[in-house]
């Protein structure tokens, strides 16, 4: 059996609101429980974030917000990350996040949807317990030459900015 590699996490922070102290923590405690972390900043599409997560390769992506904006923006995510083909990687929310809306976000896939206070040690416990193991014995696909664009795709999407692990800002 091939050796596993490690984790590949995507952090990102869609929509407009511009507090990431959380996401940062999160990015952190991520990477210091041994996972490589692609932190993409602030105000990201949901193209942005759909386009980061197929161009790494990852394994979960947790999303991180606070402005309310959760029930226009997670659809529009997961839709393109179908379109994509991508039906194997373990889709995680943070941030505010009203009760009343967490049986509608986990219909679109959305797992693990965590708030205020949570611990960092909840979150990699529950990354590790719930991706898909068996993307971890796999190599990483090469990159593509081409940027790939899912079906009925037309957001702007441009540079996402993201930042790897190690990189992330204070």
């Amino acid at each position: 059996m091939p050796e596993e590699r490690k984790i590949r996490v995507l952090v990102a922070k869609p929509g407009l609101d511009g507090h990431d102290r959380g996401a940062k923590v999160i990015a952190r405690a991520l990477r210091d429980a041994g996972m490589e972390v692609i932190y993409t900043g602030i105000r990201q599409t949901p193209a942005m974030i759909a386009e980061a997560a197929v161009q790494e390769d990852v394994d979960a992506i947790l999303m991180s917000i606070l402005s309310g904006a959760h029930m226009a923006l997670f659809p529009r995510v997961m839709e393109l990350l179908k379109q994509y083909g991508v039906d194997d990687v373990l889709v995680v929310a943070g941030g505010i996040l009203p009760d009343e809306d967490l049986p509608t976000i986990e219909a679109m896939g959305i797992r693990g949807n965590f708030g205020p206070g949570t611990s960092t040690q909840q979150i990699v416990d529950f990354v590790r317990q719930n991706i898909q193991r068996e993307r971890l014995s796999r190599e990483l696909a090469p990159l593509a030459s081409a940027k790939a664009t899912p079906s009925g795709a037309n957001e702007s999407s441009g540079d996402h900015g993201a930042e790897r692990s190690g990189q992330v800002a204070e």
